[in-house]
């Protein structure tokens, strides 16, 4: 197998590890009764599977993808990411001294989804675009409902989040798999 193709299955397979993880971290948001609730937590389980499989695909290519590192693309993921937890830790601190803590999830999700953007061309995964795009959707669906109903902003977002980031992390460990 090329080396390129083994760069690529590395790079799918981190993919649906972070993806999954954090889907499985979304899940966990939202307080919902039962039947929703036990919907979460099978979500988040099959989140969880999906970050492990992607794990198992990361470490069967490991070797390889240490080869051909591109430090400067390194460095510039890392400093998305730093921004991301700076703005989305900042803007929650923010909102939680001012007494709107209900609306941190909103907050996360929209940084979250603006933060894939830069990541298109540090990537090279074009699928961050509608991504970042959904995840937006999702922040804004949160807000509009919160706003204007008794459903929770978290339980809007944190489930739709959820959903869009294990839909993600599935899609890339069928991109590892076909490799």
């Amino acid at each position: 197998m090329s080396r390129l193709k083994f760069q690529s299955r590395h790079q799918a397979g981190l993919g649906a590890l972070y993806l999954g993880v954090f889907a499985t971290i979304w899940f966990s948001v939202p307080a919902a009764d039962q039947p929703l609730r036990a919907l979460l937590v099978v979500a988040s389980g099959a989140a969880l599977l999906t970050a492990v499989a992607g794990a198992v695909v990361v470490a069967r290519s490991r070797r390889v993808a240490a080869v051909g590192r591109d430090r400067a693309a390194e460095r510039r993921y890392l400093l998305i990411v730093v921004a991301e937890f700076a703005a989305a830790g900042l803007g929650a601190a923010v909102l939680g001294l001012a007494g709107w803590s209900e609306y941190i999830p909103v907050l996360v999700c929209a940084v979250v989804g603006l933060h894939f953007f830069p990541l298109v061309p540090v990537l090279r995964d074009p699928l961050l675009r509608p991504l970042g795009v959904a995840m937006c959707a999702v922040a804004l669906a949160g807000l509009v409902t919160a706003l204007t109903s008794g459903v929770s902003a978290g339980l809007v977002v944190g489930t739709g989040a959820g959903l869009l980031l294990l839909g993600s992390a599935v899609l890339s460990l069928l991109r590892a798999v076909r490799g």
